[in-house]
């Protein structure tokens, strides 16, 4: 006999036995748990955020900071060169950098026949703090010796390794501004900005080569290209045929080694560390101007915020170095001693596409305790962890889905369940290494079932963040123990927010039961503005009694413990012909929820009464749609333009936001079904996977005025 589920009669009668065990556990515990658990409780109910005079529309604050506002981690580290000659001083000899050998590359043939290149990697390699100070010492020395100077430019653009940290400690210590782009932007937005930065060295990957040899006649100013060495592939260091000089990472640090009296020109705090390219969701990158007080202002925040960690600790980082959260990140793990073992997404896990069959992924061997993400990949991670629970047995389906209920009861009530964790969910930890005690997420909006499924799966608290570039990637982060979802928690001890009212939307700061408005943010952290673009930075950035704000866009509401929550973004409002307003971005979290959506762009015309979308659809689900439907024999890329399959989604997508209380206006009637993924490569998201809005309706342009009936 099975029910409606799929759950035989010995699977009920199973479950019902361990729902009165569990049942009865949990009474005789109570009193115990409840006692042990109390401080904790109190921690997390506590109030973490006040107006500075009592008065929604002032200012909040860090409630442990009313007093003012931290602007660096240690006393007289004012300047990031300062902060790490402190974490060389007290950690010398620990590891501080790790890069995994990579012994060699094997084509590998996929069942469906087609070959692919895979690595066979070997353990991690590590530096020392000295060593790593050794090494961007005699860099910095090396880029004097190849004519750099203090306060000129100089360009980073290179993928996330173990070099890019140390070229930016050697600039860090000699002055020199760096200027980042992503390793993905397409030629003419890195002849861009090497032309706006007036950059003459560029420092890259072996690999990244050839883009800057296509555009050679388009940066007449660069003069030496310094270039990260392969692992397995030997560049032969040939000059560009229109003079520029093209030397290797090792040359020039070996050219410093044996360079002697030289002087460096020591940093001030308001002198420019990064020019920081933002990824353009919402239009052209823009250079936003960090100084050396903004970035350690900042990691003073975040340090406090996230609690203990150092020299014990190892953190796995993969995301570009480019971004802003990762080149914070690592430089406030670094201050306090944490080794970082480098990766990428390609070699993430055991199953990752770079990695060779039976070889085992970066996370694996390096078993890190700290991790950083962003919601696409935690994404992914919630669709492998779901194929595997669909796949399951029964029985065991079941227990997991009794498992991860009974725990996400248990966090609510702030106790824990080590049976269970035991039972159910260490193999699944065993995915991110088994030793994972803090992921910090930011970068975009996580969901609050995103969020509660890596902490009830993974036995980790996710740490979810909000900023930007222009607050150096801060402005708050989730208390560690604070299990409640829906906010991005209180302001960090660097900085102040506060909301004014934006009109248009409808939002107040007099709003009840809590005020909403446009989110600012104040304080250390606030970067100088936008490179060569004034009209820009008077724009967003303001000055109010000697301290600098910046204007956000997002719309925000302070909950009572004096949390933020995030609850739409100007720049995402439409109004359509009705005169209601959609919130795209809003309507697009819900999609997502949708089991046959992976990603998705809704669009909205001002000139019509309804939106449309763009969807990614999530291909094994819609797949095994297909094969019900009769359709199995037929390609993805026919699938994603089959009526009959594009009216089955739609059915679900409609269904998933009215179960989310989307109005009717800001349901989709139209949708397009794309079987191209979006990614940085292609131009139609940004690195860190956030939309990029304007490319998006260009490339579907004819798509969406046939949904239109334009």
């Amino acid at each position: 006999m099975v029910d409606k589920k799929g759950e035989t009669l010995p699977v009920r009668a199973f479950m019902g036995i361990l729902t009165a065990i569990v049942w009865t556990y949990d009474i005789l515990s109570y009193p115990f748990c409840y006692l042990l658990t109390m401080r904790e409780r109190q921690r997390q109910n506590q109030i973490k955020g006040e107006p500075l005079n009592g008065n929604p529309s002032d200012p909040y604050r860090d409630s442990t900071h009313l007093h003012g506002l931290k602007t660096t981690m240690y006393e007289n580290c004012y300047t990031l060169d300062l902060l790490f000659d402190k974490a060389v001083d007290q950690f010398a000899d620990l590891r501080c950098l790790g890069t995994r050998d990579v012994l060699q590359e094997e084509d590998e043939k996929q069942a469906d026949g087609r070959t692919f290149k895979k690595v066979v990697l070997g353990d991690y390699k590590w530096r020392t703090f000295r060593d790593v100070n050794e090494e961007a010492e005699n860099l910095g020395k090396g880029l004097l010796a190849l004519g750099m100077k203090p306060k000129e430019n100089i360009l980073i653009f290179a993928e996330t390794r173990a070099e890019f940290q140390i070229a930016l400690n050697a600039c860090f210590k000699f002055n020199f501004p760096v200027v980042t782009l992503y390793a993905t932007l397409g030629e003419k937005a890195i002849a861009y900005g090497i032309n706006q930065t007036e950059v003459t060295h560029v420092i890259t990957n072996a690999s990244l080569l050839p883009k800057l040899a296509a555009i050679k006649k388009d940066i007449p100013n660069v003069t030496n290209i310094i270039y990260m060495e392969d692992q397995l592939k030997k560049i032969r260091s040939t000059d560009f045929d229109n003079g520029v000089k093209v030397h290797s990472f090792s040359s020039v640090i070996e050219k410093g080694l044996n360079t002697v009296d030289t002087v460096r020109a020591e940093p001030h705090p308001d002198d420019i560390a990064v020019i920081m390219y933002t990824s353009g969701s919402t239009g052209a990158p823009k250079g936003v101007l960090i100084s050396h007080g903004n970035m350690v202002a900042f990691l003073a925040g975040a340090s406090s915020r996230i609690g203990k960690y150092g020299p014990e600790d190892t953190c796995i980082c993969y995301l570009p170095l480019a971004h802003v959260l990762e080149l914070a990140s690592e430089l406030a793990l670094l201050a306090k001693g944490v080794s970082i073992g480098y990766s990428s997404p390609l070699t993430l896990t055991d199953t990752s596409s770079k990695v060779k069959r039976g070889c085992k992924g970066d996370i694996t061997v390096l078993q890190p305790t700290l991790m950083l993400a962003v919601p696409l990949i935690v994404d992914r991670i919630y669709n492998g962890v779901m194929d595997k629970v669909q796949a399951m047995a029964p029985l065991q389906k079941a227990l997991f889905e009794f498992a991860c209920h009974y725990k996400s009861t248990q966090i609510d009530r702030g106790f824990s369940t080590p049976i269970f964790d035991r039972i159910v969910f260490s193999k699944l930890s065993n995915l991110l290494g088994g030793r994972v005690r803090i992921i910090l997420c930011g970068g975009a909006a996580l969901s609050a079932t995103l969020q509660r499924f890596m902490h009830v799966c993974f036995c980790c608290p996710m740490l979810q963040g909000y900023g930007l570039t222009e607050t150096c990637g801060g402005g708050t982060i989730v208390q560690p123990g604070d299990h409640t979802l829906g906010h991005v928690g209180a302001p960090l001890n660097c900085c102040d927010i506060k909301l004014i009212d934006w009109p248009e939307g409808n939002y107040n700061v007099a709003d009840k039961p809590n005020p909403r408005g446009e989110v600012l943010i104040g304080g250390g952290n606030i970067t100088l503005g936008y490179y060569k673009n004034p009209q820009k930075t008077q724009e967003d950035f303001l000055v109010e009694k000697g301290k600098r704000w910046f204007k956000t866009g997002d719309i925000g509401e302070m909950r009572p413990d004096g949390t933020l929550k995030i609850i739409d973004r100007k720049k995402d409002l439409v109004k359509l012909q009705t005169g209601e307003y959609v919130s795209l971005g809003n309507v697009e979290s819900t999609l997502k929820k949708c089991p046959l959506v992976e990603n998705a762009c809704v669009y909205a015309d001002g000139d019509f009464t309804y939106c449309v979308a763009l969807v990614i659809p999530y291909r094994k689900n819609l797949e095994a749609m297909a094969d019900t439907m009769g359709l199995s024999s037929m390609d993805w890329e026919d699938l994603c333009h089959d009526q009959s399959i594009t009216k089955e989604v739609l059915k679900a997508i409609q269904q998933t936001a009215k179960g989310d209380k989307l109005q009717k206006f800001e349901i989709p009637t139209q949708i397009k079904l794309c079987s191209e993924m979006w990614t940085p490569d292609s131009g139609l998201v940004t690195d860190a996977f956030k939309l990029k809005r304007r490319p998006l309706a260009d490339f579907y342009q004819r798509d969406i005025k046939k949904m239109y009936g334009k």
